[in-house]
C-alpha cells in the first residue's frame, strides 16, 4: 500500500513540476511533508540554487507547541519573513505532489499571512 501511495505522489509531482518553474524574479516554493515534520524551500531553478529554507526542525520552531497544522502555519510565516527580508515577494507554489489541504494548506496560508504573494 505505502509503495503505491508513494508512486502516486511521484506521478503527481512529475505532472506539477512540468509546469512550475522558478526564476530569480519569481522563485519556486517547494514543500515537503513527512509524518512528523514539514519543510519548505524557495528555489531559483535558473541558477539551481536554494535561496531560503525553513523547517519544523529549526531551533526557533522546534519548541513550538500545538498540533501539526499550527506548526505548519508557523513554518509558513517564518519562510515568508526570511524571504521578504531577502527581497522575495512573489513566488510560484509547488505542493510537491501532496494534496492541497491540511498541513500543506496551513503552510501556504501562513506564507500568505507573512507577506508572500502566489
Amino acid at each position: 500500500m505505502a509503495f503505491d501511495k508513494q508512486k502516486r505522489r511521484l506521478k503527481i509531482k512529475k505532472r506539477i513540476r512540468k509546469n512550475t518553474f522558478g526564476t530569480p524574479e519569481m522563485p519556486r516554493m517547494s514543500v515537503y511533508r513527512s509524518n512528523k515534520h514539514i519543510s519548505v524551500q524557495v528555489i531559483d531553478d535558473v541558477n539551481s540554487q536554494t535561496l531560503v529554507a525553513a523547517s519544523s526542525k529549526d531551533k526557533e520552531l522546534a519548541e513550538a507547541k500545538g498540533n501539526k497544522s499550527e506548526i505548519a502555519t508557523a513554518v509558513g510565516e517564518r519562510i515568508a519573513k526570511i524571504a521578504v527580508e531577502k527581497g522575495i515577494e512573489k513566488i510560484v507554489f509547488d505542493r510537491n505532489g501532496f494534496l492541497y489541504h491540511g498541513r500543506v494548506k496551513a503552510l501556504a496560508e501562513g506564507a500568505r499571512k507573512g507577506g508572500l504573494k502566489f
